[in-house]
């Protein structure tokens, strides 16, 4: 009587679990007298009824158990798949065939950034946030100097304004750990800050360029402090048509694999009209119309070098200057075409579309001044002239380098040229 009972009360519990480890099963009751032995008749044919029960109450800890981990790993279960979904639904993924610029490099614009490069750009913006940081520092001593009250006002104001930018950026370096931020905010919450940080460095120069009233509009350089996709400076004059030119510049960098690229000028239709670039481990180069010529300088040392390129569309001669000597020559350079008017002509960046498309891989990285272009061919005498400081060098025709004829952005800064003063 037993037995049945027994089987009859767990059955429901036992059912699955023994059904799980030994196929299907049947049970089977045999009717015992009254005064019967019931462990005699029972099917499984020994032990007491004690023994019995001690086994089916043994089982039956052995399927709770076993339904419980059942449980727990279910809710594990769940959880990873919750977990799965919401790094699904929040990858950034770049279409296929798309994001490759010239040279082979993986675009990395501000509008298509994957999620390791928008880190990275983050703690770009971060350094670049440090670096203005310390401008206004060092306008303190100029403040405490000066008691108008609308110089202190200026200071407070930039300084808060700062202060908001770091909170902003610490937000999103948390949101992208966590994975709050999609695409769409992701880049609406860039635009705004880098926005912020142009008008923030503008205000900063403004700021600065009180006490520097004597210094004269030409006695200024560019610094490109990090490898970025936003940091530039435009020149507010495009080029001419032009059937001859003269390029000559000061330049510093130490920057490795590649400087970068000094300045690119794009037009309708192409992007590689005129453009210096010195990528990955190759020389730097010169390109007009997308032909190229390899250019035999050596710059990348932190020092400050002189360097012009001369060129006529009359079979593509073009010859190289660095520090006041020619190093190299050659022809069939783009021959027979002049370059175009109507372009943009863009400084530390190269363009892959009109006046955009940078790639961060190919920014300059160093410092830049004294950017001149003529339309003739200097002689050997006139580009000695220029980098030897002289006096009486002159200044481009087309492009004559002054403060009011370049606008900068992303947190490139303006400094004092030194490297004339430190010649002379």
């Amino acid at each position: 009587r037993l037995l049945p009972l027994l089987l009859l009360l767990l059955g429901p519990a036992l059912g699955p679990a023994l059904g799980q480890g030994l196929g299907q099963t049947r049970f089977i009751c045999t009717s015992v007298p009254l005064d019967g032995d019931v462990c005699a008749a029972s099917a499984l044919g020994t032990g007491s009824a004690e023994e019995l029960k001690g086994t089916v109450l043994q089982l039956r800890e052995t399927v709770l158990q076993q339904k419980e981990t059942i449980m727990n790993q279910k809710e594990t279960i769940r959880e990873l798949t919750a977990k799965l979904g919401r790094c699904e639904s929040q990858s950034v993924l770049e279409p296929p065939g798309e994001g490759k610029g010239r040279k082979g490099f993986s675009k990395n614009t501000m509008g298509d950034l994957s999620r390791p490069a928008a880190a990275e750009t983050l703690s770009q913006l971060g350094q670049t946030l440090q670096s203005l940081k310390t401008r206004l520092e060092n306008l303190e001593q100029f403040s405490r100097m000066n008691s108008s009250s609308q110089t202190n006002n200026l200071k407070d104001i930039l300084q808060n304004k700062i202060d908001d930018l770091e909170k902003q950026v610490l937000s999103r370096v948390n949101s992208l750990e966590e994975g709050k931020l999609n695409p769409r905010n992701e880049s609406e919450e860039r635009g705004k800050i880098e926005s912020t940080l142009t008008s923030l460095h503008q205000r900063i120069s403004d700021l600065e360029k009180g006490q520097k009233d004597n210094r004269p509009p030409d006695r200024f350089q560019l610094t490109f402090p990090l490898r970025t996709n936003y940091m530039y400076a435009k020149v507010k004059k495009s080029l001419p048509e032009m059937y001859a030119f003269s390029i000559c510049m000061w330049i510093k960098s130490s920057a490795s694999p590649g400087m970068g690229t000094p300045f690119s000028y794009a037009v309708p239709g192409q992007a590689n009209e005129l453009v210096l670039i010195e990528w990955g481990n190759n020389p730097m180069e010169i390109l007009i119309n997308d032909k190229v010529a390899k250019l035999p300088f050596t710059i990348n040392d932190g020092k400050w070098h002189h360097i012009c390129v001369t060129w006529t569309t009359r079979d593509g001669v073009w010859e190289a200057y660095q520090d006041g000597t020619q190093t190299g020559n050659g022809e069939n350079l783009a021959p027979y075409h002049p370059i175009k008017p109507q372009g943009v002509l863009v400084l530390g960046q190269e363009q892959d579309t009109l006046g955009g498309g940078f790639d961060a891989t190919q920014a300059f990285v160093g410092e830049l001044a004294h950017f001149n272009v003529w339309d003739r061919k200097l002689s050997p005498g006139e580009v000695y002239g220029l980098a030897t400081c002289s006096s009486k060098a002159l200044a481009g025709n087309v492009i004559a380098w002054a403060e009011t004829n370049i606008d900068i952005y992303g947190g490139a800064t303006k400094w004092t040229f030194e490297a004339c003063r430190q010649l002379n």
